[in-house]
């Protein structure tokens, strides 16, 4: 049986003021004090500030370190909710605090019609960050969209500056649609970028500076990711993984000197400068995990809630949102399974002495929403 949801005694506004009789969010958009009046906290006392939409499941691409051949198995297309049960499944959420939203994949560009989408979610006064991690081999046509329809910021992979790479890694040859991409984003506005990069020793490991060179060239920030045992990365092993220390050993070996900068509390990059001040950042999930301040949630494409990347079940929301569930049902839901949440799935592989990969592609094959590219990466 569904539980009405009740939130929090102090609603504040008007401005902030915790007597006041009006709801939140009477603010527009919501000032930080009244979010945080209405964010759920999890075993950890973090709160739910950030959620990751999975718009689909498939992909254009089939990076070695995602998807694998022999190991994706698609989502059924008749339990794929639909762009109107996204947005409400959204609004649920930010009745429970959630403020930022980014959307992925899968690609998320191959989802029809996903500017229409990014309109409604830009329209949600609570949502205060929105966003969108892509390959960007069909952002040519769908930037200006894009921006139009209100996706603040973008961040797009880039695993290699090389076109024989590209193809070797992704099995597809699509590095100048990539490029062309990242320039029709410039155009449309999208500035800074967000250049993220996994890096894989014997794969790209000797590109390093000239990724850095090339996203400081164009005024855009790199972001150099450890390679993870996640999802469909099945040939996972820790010598392939280049740690943050050794990234930034090479890179100072090109540049000089380089000083860590303070990060935001949730943020998952390490923030880094060089000596002429151009800022990069280090996602050091397999070394250095930042669980203790991870704040976010994923929904995947068929309405399933994710607390954690590595987390082997979600919660089914889709189901009693069809069933005629109203918003504040589905945010007693997310309340009560956050407010349960324990997980610190990167710390507790950290602790495991003998690490492989997190995954098999039987399991895989059988529990699709083990994969990155069905949470979202």
């Amino acid at each position: 049986m569904l539980l009405a949801y009740r939130p929090p005694r102090a609603q504040l506004c008007l401005p902030c003021d915790p007597q006041s009789s009006d709801p939140f969010p009477a603010c527009h958009p919501p000032h930080p004090i009244c979010l945080a009046a209405v964010a759920s906290l999890d075993r950890h006392a973090r709160p739910l500030g950030s959620l990751r939409v999975s718009v689909t499941d498939r992909c254009n691409l089939r990076c070695s370190y995602c998807l694998p051949e022999g190991s994706q198995v698609w989502l059924p297309k008749t339990e794929i909710a639909t762009l109107e049960e996204l947005a409400s499944l959204v609004r649920a959420m930010t009745l429970v605090g959630t403020s930022r939203v980014r959307i992925t994949g899968g690609e998320p560009l191959l989802r029809r019609n996903l500017p229409t989408l990014v309109g409604e979610l830009a329209g949600i006064p609570a949502i205060q960050d929105l966003s969108m991690t892509s390959n960007a081999v069909l952002l040519p046509d769908l930037a200006r969209p894009l921006r139009s329809a209100g996706l603040g910021r973008l961040t797009i992979s880039i695993d290699t500056l090389q076109a024989s790479r590209y193809a070797l890694n992704t099995r597809r040859d699509s590095h100048a649609e990539l490029l062309a991409g990242i320039l029709a984003a410039e155009e449309a506005g999208f500035t800074p970028l967000k250049l993220n990069t996994v890096v894989l020793r014997g794969m790209n490991d000797d590109e390093l500076a000239a990724i850095l060179r090339f996203a400081k060239e164009r005024g855009h920030q790199a972001r150099f990711i450890e390679y993870m045992d996640v999802g469909g990365a099945l040939d996972w092993d820790p010598k392939l993984v280049v740690p943050q220390a050794e990234i930034l050993q090479r890179l100072e070996s090109d540049y000089g000197p380089i000083e860590a900068l303070a990060s935001g509390d949730r943020a998952p990059a390490n923030l880094f400068a060089l000596p002429d001040g151009t800022v990069f950042g280090i996602i050091a999930s397999v070394t250095a995990p930042f669980c203790g301040a991870c704040d976010r949630a994923r929904l995947t494409a068929d309405g399933k809630l994710f607390t954690c990347l590595y987390a082997a079940d979600g919660l089914d929301l889709l189901t009693p949102l069809r069933a005629g569930a109203a918003l504040e049902e589905v945010a007693a839901l997310v309340d009560n399974r956050w407010r349960n949440r324990d997980d610190q799935g990167a710390q507790d592989r950290l602790a495991v002495p003998t690490r492989g990969p997190s995954a098999q592609a039987r399991e895989l094959r059988a529990k699709p929403h083990l994969g990155m590219h069905t949470k979202g990466g």
